[in-house]
């Protein structure tokens, strides 16, 4: 049915179209993961350039075509510029919200997937959070709301420290995730089993993490 909805999301990511235009890919509350057409949203001056930009978190108005979405307005909460700002934070994020955008769907209940990333991009933005760890929590939470999590490996010698982060990591309410700190032992373990499970359970590497592998 064509018309205007308001959804809440998120922007993942952005890509040129024509000289002026500009597609957009939402992880939203309402309709999962979609792609929407940003008119004139590379003309300068334009309210829609820094509204469609990665990272970009509110309301957006969309006018739901036959086949297609386009962003009439938006009311955006959250810019993340600490990201923006931040070399190796911005791409601490886009890692992020490629993972969002390997797992989010359309018309699925991406609701936790959307939470998820909110805050963990609000933690990348805390100075007192090591972003490796921060990392590391959201890789695994990650695979547990998209129901991969395996649980804690069955091989190998881990700290108990390290079974019982893993288990908050897994159980705990999402705004509470980034509520903890570990010792640099007990990091480098959650690091161990974090890359091993994006192996075992991603088809591919993301383009994002590449790059970031080579700033840090």
């Amino acid at each position: 049915m064509q018309g205007s909805v308001w959804v809440t999301g998120m922007v993942l990511k952005q890509a040129p179209i024509g000289e002026y235009d500009r597609r957009i890919c939402l992880l939203t509350l309402e309709r999962g993961k979609i792609s929407a057409f940003a008119r004139g949203a590379r003309k300068q001056g334009s309210r829609l350039a820094a509204q469609t930009s990665p990272f970009s978190f509110g309301s957006f108005r969309l006018y739901e075509g036959k086949d297609s979405y386009t962003v009439l307005e938006a009311n955006i909460q959250n810019y993340f510029e600490e990201l923006r700002e931040d070399y190796v934070g911005a791409y601490y994020g886009m890692y992020f919200a490629e993972v969002a955008d390997y797992y989010g769907r359309e018309n699925n209940d991406d609701r936790s997937l959307l939470a998820l990333l909110y805050q963990s991009l609000r933690a990348l933005c805390a100075p007192a959070l090591p972003r490796p760890l921060v990392r590391c929590v959201f890789e695994i939470r990650s695979l547990v709301v998209s129901g991969e999590y395996p649980g804690p490996p069955r091989e190998g010698d881990f700290l108990e420290s390290t079974v019982y982060a893993l288990e908050y990591i897994a159980g705990s309410p999402i705004e509470k995730l980034y509520t903890f700190t570990v010792t640099e032992e007990v990091l480098r373990e959650l690091q161990r089993i974090a890359d091993g499970y994006r192996r075992q359970f991603m088809d591919r590497e993301m383009k994002s993490l590449e790059i970031l592998q080579t700033l840090c």
